[in-house]
């Protein structure tokens, strides 16, 4: 039923837009690829908790897997900047990006690895799917809304 409901409001945010701006998807999809390559690469230079929060829109969340949601950018840099997270790495890369007709909103989903470190440095890699919402910036830049 979650899914059902979460595939309806998709198709009305994305198949409900203006139809007449539609010359400009494939460059707002060549946008977000690289809002997505240059968010990767933040997270490997600069942490977690500097990445996330950078991309972030003002008003973003964050689903978390016992699925609490972390809202707001400050919160999801205090919660990025917690000393497990500190010794976390995390790589991604989307294999899929859609981009609403207007170009104001947008999708991306992928494979992620999470990678964490014991006690004793042993490294651990968790893998899954992520899944982000960017909106377009009055700039022009993305940020995500939810991820």
């Amino acid at each position: 039923m979650k899914k059902s409901i979460a595939i309806i409001c998709c198709l009305g945010i994305f198949g409900c837009a203006k139809k007449e701006s539609t010359g400009n998807i494939a460059q707002w999809k060549e946008e977000v690829s690289k809002t997505e390559v240059d968010f990767n690469n933040l997270a490997q230079a600069k942490g977690i908790a500097e990445a996330f929060y950078a991309f972030a829109d003002s008003s973003a969340v964050i689903k978390l897997d016992n699925d609490s949601l972390i809202k707001g950018k400050e919160s999801i840099r205090n919660h990025f900047s917690q000393p497990k997270f500190t010794k976390a790495t995390v790589t991604w890369k989307a294999d899929f990006i859609e981009v609403s007709n207007d170009g104001t909103l947008a999708y991306t989903y992928g494979p992620y690895i999470w990678t964490t470190k014991d006690s004793l440095g042993s490294k651990k890699d968790f893998k899954g799917i992520f899944h982000t919402v960017w909106k377009k910036q009055k700039d022009n830049s993305w940020k995500y809304v939810w991820d």
